[in-house]
């Protein structure tokens, strides 16, 4: 650190040294991982731009270089010619595995810093534990925010500068002690947004773009310490420099767990310097009591407020934020300045005790460091108030003091005109500076393969786009929430309704709604207000389908239309904290506090037809089919298709299932008595009358349901429809006979009146190609486009499907039915589940679909003490699980059967229901990880041992449920690239009586 200065030398200082700061720098940076990853690390996230405008502020000509390579023997390779920095390597890569390659790497390149970045999920944990990750520098989780790659490259400069930077001008450094993984992925893009933005603020203090470009360079330092002894030694060399210190309880001392380490480390230091600000951080919330006695914040790891928590200790703290005068009797507010121009001036108003106070315990000199005014906060540091006659005499000399340095010192905010500015030929844009969240990203990158592959423009009179998207960053989200200080609401138990009341009545940032008002002036139909937070849709992180969607029908009234879109954006912005979303959070291991929402502003696909709009169709494609009927192979995808808007797949109704491969290959029109039981019966549209939409907790207030006459006078049957021909018992393609209409796409699939199986085909084998794993893709099209113009095809959504590591070795085909309680060769899912003694299935023997919504309640309570419990069950009965309509299958929600480990839907002689696999509902429960077997006993496909299951005794029975128990764990396995699936029972000679007093049992 600097040397103190005499105070009667405070009338003028000398330059800061910025430039010297920051000498050594990460130029390039070798990116291993599939091209998706590559996409949100890179270029979504906006990390290459983030990057840029940092670099760029810091007055350096070169932002770091990403290469991107997708194996481990592409990196040797570039390892060899290139002046590399920094290795950042996904989990998931191709050819030689990232621990076995980073041994190499060290072998021959000793100094370079390698990274591991994986996705967050209880299976990555265990590989990593099994794991020598001794050539492993840093490991961190990616959870969805794009602000990692920024805190990473951070953390690696400051380390490599701080020594130098803090010696030099006295740069500060705030400590951070914690050896989960899990936990400094998210603490430390955090703890970083917060020093930039802060940074920002205090360039302000520069007179001159080039002395707010310098200052940045200041800013304090973050020092991740991993164990007791790395923590000790860092404190002690930097302990005059540091701001604080963020503590976890439990990490390594002396080479072993200590589960006091945090609590000893806080007595040290208090020891030392009393004043320090320190925050303990443990799951265990009994140690809340410990911190009181030391003198210490606590914060309880598990808070769904956690990440706000360690926001506000940060900032009030470690001198982030405005400074707060306090009266030390009462700790009321007395006063406070956000810059150092407002501190002088406030001098004389701040009443004496609070101002001793303050300088006693050197919080006005940290706050004044945090800001990179280093030279006046070394003259408040060393002033000591003995030294004047009197505390006036003491204000006067600092008063004095301040104004030297602003006179002597080194000499914006950059406005943005998205509104005038706005070019309607853009088909991506975004308002704010935030991360655009896991939808937009996904459209961006639909966006960029677009533009990436020929195929797409080869097309002949098609035209492949995505819908104009506008996009609210989460800064906006952000805004509205703390300003409007909704988080108390949205974090209680206030039922859904409620939170929507208080977040309706609460404004939105003023600066968004001329660019609002530009949108709805420029937008040619509906707008559809998506959400897009940071975990939905993420590449891991399975949130699908859980936050709400809205429609806003455009009018002349752009008032009107103005407040109905800021209604809907608040509804979707309070689907966040609805008390599904955070039972999805609990199921998922996720903090609520940790997510954060933007919006995706959408034109509506399709065309108005009188007081309704939607599109000709609508449909949803997955690269991998686990249903497939010979020829078809797994491979091949599958897709669903059905008229009108998409929520009518979405819900699980009856929509038409084929493979691009073979789409003239369709099992519901293999029979007429399939056709006419098993195909779409009405579709959704959207009612343009702008009285029909009002805030409402369901997304779907200003849908209508239509049936299939509307449909043919509004032109749009004519495009997918067919007629059963009542006397011939046949169906007619066309609509020119009379008769029953059917939604069968004969036009489109059998007559090529629109490629839409070669499109989705190229779309799937494409997305499954960049994102190196099998793909989910939304879509909608036009064809009744105005005359003249071709035919659109529109991409809405992309996401991933399913992740796994794990393989069966054991040949699943060889296991006889017999052997086993439930065989299924339509089985979804990979893996091998143990742990699972409980089973809860519907009786066959009276089962009646009209029964269906009946059975909810009872399966919902059933579900609740297991999902307390974190126990699974098997869930075993007819028809479609989660489906809106009660006659295919019982209609749950994801939520009320959240502790299913493996789902197995069964068809009965006369019930049989193609398979759901193609909601939200749907993905979920794959991305969770969720088994599900389809088994149809009655024509031979698959087995259920009913007979055992019927002789256990019942923890729960009535009418329509059983729940018994086994005496012991089955074994599930599935082999996801054969779809066979198998429940194996414990031994039955060793079955005893189970005990009906079950903790699970429903009373």
């Amino acid at each position: 650190m600097t040397k103190p200065i005499n105070i009667q030398q405070a009338s003028y200082f000398s330059d800061t040294p910025f430039g010297h700061l920051m000498q050594k720098r990460i130029h390039k940076v070798l990116l291993i991982c599939s091209g998706y990853d590559a996409f949100m690390l890179d270029e979504d996230g906006r990390i290459d731009e983030q990057i840029f405008n940092e670099y760029v502020s810091l007055n350096l000509r070169y932002p770091p270089q990403f290469i991107h390579v997708e194996t481990s023997e592409e990196a040797l390779e570039v390892l060899k010619y290139d002046q590399i920095d920094l290795v950042i390597t996904m989990l998931s890569i191709g050819g030689m595995d990232p621990f076995s390659m980073a041994k190499k790497v060290k072998e021959s390149y000793e100094s370079i810093p390698i990274v591991v970045l994986t996705p967050f999920s209880r299976e990555v944990s265990v590989r990593m534990s099994r794991e020598d990750t001794s050539a492993i520098d840093y490991v961190f989780c990616w959870l969805g925010n794009a602000d990692i790659m920024l805190a990473i490259i951070k953390l690696i400069e400051d380390e490599m500068n701080v020594e130098h930077d803090v010696e030099e001008v006295g740069v500060q450094t705030i400590l951070l002690v914690e050896d989960s993984v899990r936990f400094y992925s998210s603490y430390l893009p955090l703890i970083y947004r917060i020093i930039l933005k802060q940074a920002k603020k205090f360039m302000d203090e520069g007179l001159n773009e080039h002395q707010k470009m310098m200052r940045m360079r200041g800013r304090p330092k973050i020092l991740l310490a991993r164990t007791y002894e790395e923590a000790v030694e860092l404190y002690e060399k930097y302990e005059d420099n540091l701001l604080g210190i963020i503590s976890d309880v439990s990490y390594n001392k002396g080479g072993i767990k200590d589960t006091e380490a945090g609590i000893k480390l806080a007595r040290h230091v208090k020891q030392r310097n009393k004043y320090m600000p320190f925050l303990l951080q443990s799951s265990n919330r009994s140690l809340e009591s410990v911190a009181k006695e030391l003198k210490v914040g606590f914060l309880f790891k598990h808070s769904s407020s956690l990440l706000r928590r360690l926001k506000l200790f940060i900032n009030k703290y470690l001198a982030f934020g405005d400074f707060v005068f306090v009266d030390p009797k009462t700790g009321q507010e007395v006063g406070r300045v956000s810059n150092l121009k407002e501190l002088q001036e406030k001098l004389f108003q701040i009443p004496d005790e609070s101002l001793f106070y303050h300088f006693q315990r050197d919080h006005v000199s940290k706050w004044l460091n945090a800001r990179a005014l280093f030279a006046v906060a070394e003259v408040i540091k060393y002033l000591k108030v003995e030294d004047f006659a009197n505390l006036d005499a003491t204000k006067r000399f600092l008063f004095d003091t301040i104004a030297n340095f602003r006179y002597s010192k080194a000499r914006g905010v950059i406005a943005k005109f998205y509104r005038d500015k706005f070019d309607e030929y853009l088909t991506f844009t975004r308002i704010g500076d935030g991360t655009i969240g896991g939808k937009a990203r996904g459209l961006a990158f639909l966006n960029l393969l677009i533009k990436k592959y020929n195929e797409f423009h080869a097309l002949d009179n098609v035209i492949v786009t995505i819908p104009r998207t506008v996009v609210l960053s989460t800064d906006v989200f952000e805004e509205f929430m703390e300003v409007n200080e909704l988080y108390p609401i949205a974090l209680s138990e206030a039922s859904d309704e409620e939170i929507l009341s208080a977040f309706v009545k609460s404004p939105l940032p003023e600066r968004i709604h001329g660019d609002l008002f530009k949108l709805i002036s420029i937008a040619k139909g509906p707008v559809a207000v998506r959400s897009s937070s940071v975990l939905e849709d993420s590449h891991y992180q399975p949130f699908a389908g859980i936050y709400s969607t809205y429609m806003i029908a455009n009018s002349d009234e752009e008032n009107i239309v103005l407040s109905q879109l800021c209604d809907a954006i608040k509804c979707v912005y309070a689907s966040a904290f609805y008390s599904s979303s955070k039972r999805y959070m609990e199921a998922t291991m996720n903090v609520i506090d940790e997510e954060r929402m933007g919006i995706v502003l959408q034109e509506v696909v399709g065309q108005r037809h009188g007081d309704v709009f939607y599109p000709t169709f609508s449909g949803v494609g997955r690269s991998v089919n686990f249903y497939p009927i010979e020829p078809e192979k797994a491979e091949h995808g599958t897709v669903n298709v059905a008229m009108g808007l998409g929520k009518h797949i979405v819900e699980g109704s009856a929509s038409l299932r084929f493979s691009p491969k073979y789409p003239q290959k369709i099992l519901q029109l293999s029979s007429t008595d399939m056709a006419v039981r098993e195909t779409q019966k009405s579709f959704f549209a959207l009612d343009m009358k702008s009285s029909s939409f009002r805030p409402s907790v369901n997304d779907s207030v200003n849908i209508v349901k239509l049936d299939l006459k509307t449909a043919e006078a509004h032109g749009t049957l004519r495009w997918v429809g067919s007629v059963y021909d009542y006397n011939n018992h046949m169906i007619r393609d066309g609509l020119m006979a009379k008769g029953l209409r059917l939604v069968t796409f004969a036009n489109v699939l059998k007559y090529d009146a629109f490629p839409l199986a070669p499109i989705i085909e190229k779309v799937l084998e494409i997305g499954q190609k960049e994102m190196n794993q099998p793909v989910e893709v939304e879509f909608a099209v036009d064809l009744q486009v105005p005359s003249g113009q071709p035919p659109v095809f529109y991409l809405l959504q992309i996401r991933p499907i399913v992740d796994s590591k794990e393989s069966i070795t054991e040949k699943l085909e060889e296991i006889k039915p017999e052997e086993t309680l439930v065989h299924s060769k339509s089985a979804l899912g990979n893996g091998v589940i143990d742990d699972i003694q409980d089973i809860i299935y519907i009786k066959s023997a009276n089962f009646n679909p009209a029964n269906n919504t009946k059975l909810v309640p009872i399966i919902e309570k059933l579900n609740a003490p297991f999902h307390a419990n974190n126990k699974p069950y098997i869930l075993i009965g007819p028809g479609r699980w989660g489906s809106q309509d009660p006659w295919l299958g019982v209609p749950v929600k994801w939520t009320q059967i959240s502790a299913a480990r493996l789902i197995v839907e069964t068809g009965l002689e006369n019930y049989r229901v193609d398979p759901s696999q193609g909601t939200h509902f749907f993905q979920n429960l794959t991305s969770l990880r969720v088994g599900y077997f389809t088994v149809t006993p009655s024509i031979g496909d698959g087995f259920i041992d009913v007979q055992f299951l019927d002789s256990l005794p019942a923890v729960y029975e009535d009418e329509f449920i059983r729940h018994v128990q086994l005496a012991d764990s089955c074994c599930i396995k599935i082999d996801g690239q054969k779809g066979i699936g198998v429940v194996m029972p414990p031994l039955k000679d060793k079955q005893t009586e189970t005990d009906d007093s079950s903790d699970y049992s429903l009373h």
